[in-house]
């Protein structure tokens, strides 16, 4: 038996290899017409379960209009993102003050990004995940137990006016631009959250939580075999938060108590969620919740547009924790302080699925 598990390991790892070395993504098998998909990208069958939520459920996940936030409604809108952060982790804003037009070229750019050939996509191609810019099937292929249906263009942006020299010419005007409408809103929101606690508005972007921001475009094309599969696997995000720009292609689901709800695309709206930073530094007042993407059953391809803000460091000897604004005798830490490079070291050395960084720091 063992010798026989071994041989299957060595053949999943040959088509791993053959698959990554080929450089032609999850697009260019879709591409090629194939009806079964290879079997690396088959799920345990125990993480394929809840694919088709009810009807009721798919419409459950809050929605909450920013307009008046920063006048009349304001009041009102931090009391809503606050139960909707604290009972889902999860929530749709809508009235958010970006023009629908960058929200279709942003999608558009990044789909012109992914359908463009093979050939002038693999010189973006990589492996090493502390780029700055790189493009790959399954960021994590190399440490997941099963890849998974969809390619990704990774672009890490920060201080540096240079580094978007190295954003793909296809997108990089729209990436750009994307980033700049997408920070003002994440300062909104951080200030919003920020209130809910308790806290200064500006506490957030006090600890650097916005200098430091990925934009993920991901890119699902149809799956012939969507009930064997994931586009993402089960996951918590690791960062401050995330904002999510999709297009009307369904498949993200969160996990609400025992159950995978669908998040609805709506015309117009974004997708916000609470990463594990913010409900460490919430010392559990804020939720970080598991997530996942199905495998796209749809002819039209799924297409993503996420971005992380995650908390910057100027040096390496800066802890992070519970906000001390938030602890008493009553209310003691949840979590023990972490430098910045523990937290980002334990996120590298695991594979996405694995990945609910909270419970590394726990006391």
């Amino acid at each position: 038996m063992a010798i026989n598990d071994a041989k299957m390991q060595y053949d999943r790892m040959k088509e791993v290899k053959e698959f990554d070395e080929s450089k032609i993504g999850v697009k260019g098998l879709a591409d090629s017409g194939v009806s079964y998909i290879p079997r690396f990208f088959v799920h345990p069958s125990e993480s394929l379960t809840g694919f088709i939520p009810s009807s009721a459920s798919i419409n459950a996940v809050p929605v909450v209009s920013l307009s008046g936030s920063h006048s009349d409604r304001r009041r009102e809108v931090v009391r809503e993102i606050r139960e909707a952060a604290r009972t889902w982790g999860f929530f749709q804003v809508i009235d958010h003050g970006i023009h629908e037009l960058i929200l279709n070229q942003t999608i558009a750019a990044i789909k012109s990004f992914h359908e463009q050939p093979v050939e002038i996509k693999k010189q973006f191609y990589r492996r090493d995940e502390r780029c700055n810019v790189l493009y790959a099937p399954n960021l994590d292929l190399t440490r997941s137990k099963a890849a998974s249906w969809g390619d990704t263009i990774y672009v890490r942006l920060g201080s540096n006016p240079s580094e978007l020299d190295r954003v793909p010419a296809v997108c990089r005007k729209e990436v750009v631009a994307w980033a700049e409408h997408v920070k003002e809103l994440a300062e909104t929101l951080m200030e919003l959250l920020c209130e809910g606690l308790g806290v200064r508005p500006g506490k957030l972007k006090e600890l650097r939580c916005l200098e430091r921001m990925a934009v993920v475009g991901h890119y699902y094309p149809h799956c012939p075999q969507p009930h064997l599969t994931m586009g993402i696997p089960s996951h918590t995000d690791p960062s401050v938060l995330s904002v999510l720009l999709q297009n009307q292609i369904e498949g993200l689901q969160v996990r609400h108590g025992e159950d995978w709800v669908g998040v609805k695309p709506l015309p117009g709206a974004l997708v916000i969620n609470i990463g594990d930073f913010l409900q460490i530094l919430s010392n559990d007042e804020y939720k970080s919740s598991v997530h996942r993407v199905i495998g796209n059953r749809f002819w039209e391809p799924r297409t993503t547009v996420a971005t992380f803000f995650n908390a910057s460091h100027r040096d390496d000897s800066e802890y992070y924790g519970p906000l001390e604004e938030l602890l008493s005798p009553e209310r003691p830490a949840v979590y023990r302080k972490f430098l910045i490079s523990e937290f980002k070291n334990k996120f590298f050395s695991k594979e996405l699925a694995d990945n609910h960084l909270v419970d590394h720091f726990k006391l």
